[in-house]
């Protein structure tokens, strides 16, 4: 939150009290590809302090969730049904305020409602809507913002998406070290390294990182050593580039054809059905801009 485009919301909270909550509360209602996270953090307003819970959710996935606002309310329900069966909180003492957060590091930007209100449609009459849900949800899209935007932001957040938007691997010892010179330069040195180190312990592992992340302990002081086993990373792919060009060239083979597909069963939904462009993109597993363009093209 301190590196989030809204301070007014991180400058009232104390730091020095962030506590991690991670663990499993959610059921398996949907097809999970996240990761979920809960932290939580003294807020001083108005001359009282009061603890929230940052229910911070990961979305690691190329395609926008319509559902999310719907998986956001069961979540957040899920997490207040632990706290009452761990007895952190009684229904006497009131539940504790939540702030659901998305971090999304998709390449379409994010089109989806940050309340499941909007999802209601079409909207029910006034003496209704009193009874409707409301869950609203705060929102970091990383595709929202310019490398240059970044570069600007001296923040730990920052530096995370420049590491994950590092497309080399020359570039991503660059990015390590950008990261690395902030959080030096943060009040909360230590605890922002523990937590940079989690994270890129298990971005590396996505990668396929070909180092022993056991290893990596901290950031600052075991920069050395992943330096030396990220130069050591890039060295061994540059001898294997061959080989990977041959298979990446297959790959776009058969995700040119994939997408050959989609097109096409979107293509017969518009000719033989009367769907509109939203459910033919759900089907067909295309952006409904994509779906608009083909509808356009039929009619010429």
């Amino acid at each position: 939150m301190r590196a989030s485009p809204r301070p007014e919301i991180a400058g009232l909270m104390d730091f020095a009290t962030l506590q991690n909550h991670s663990g499993n509360y959610i059921t398996p209602l949907f097809e999970e590809r996240f990761e979920d996270v809960v932290w939580s953090v003294e807020v001083h307003w108005q001359g009282v302090a009061q603890q929230i819970y940052l229910y911070i959710l990961l979305e690691f996935q190329s395609m926008v969730d319509q559902a999310m606002p719907i998986r956001l309310m069961h979540y957040v329900a899920c997490f207040y049904d632990h706290l009452l069966k761990s007895k952190a909180f009684t229904l006497g003492e009131g539940l504790p305020p939540v702030l659901p957060i998305v971090l999304y590091n998709g390449s379409r930007r994010w089109s989806v409602p940050q309340d499941v209100y909007e999802l209601v449609r079409p909207e029910p009459p006034a003496f209704l809507r009193v009874y409707q849900p409301h869950l609203r949800y705060y929102l970091i899209d990383e595709g929202r913002y310019t490398d240059e935007e970044l570069a600007e932001r001296q923040t730990p957040l920052s530096g995370v998406f420049g590491i994950e938007n590092a497309a080399e691997r020359e570039a991503l010892q660059k990015a390590v070290d950008r990261v690395v010179a902030i959080i030096q330069a943060d009040p909360y040195k230590a605890r922002i390294d523990a937590i940079v180190t989690r994270w890129l312990k298990r971005h590396l592992h996505r990668l396929g990182a070909d180092i022993d992340l056991n290893r990596l302990n901290s950031l600052v002081e075991d920069r050395e050593m992943l330096a030396e086993n990220l130069q050591n990373w890039a060295k061994k792919e540059r001898q294997e580039g061959r080989q990977e060009g041959r298979q990446e060239g297959r790959q776009e083979g058969r995700q040119e054809g994939l997408r050959e597909g989609r097109l096409e069963t979107a293509r017969n939904l518009i000719a033989r059905t009367e769907m509109d462009d939203a459910m033919i993109a759900e089907i067909a597993g295309l952006a409904v801009e994509e779906v608009a363009q083909l509808r356009a093209e039929t009619r010429h």
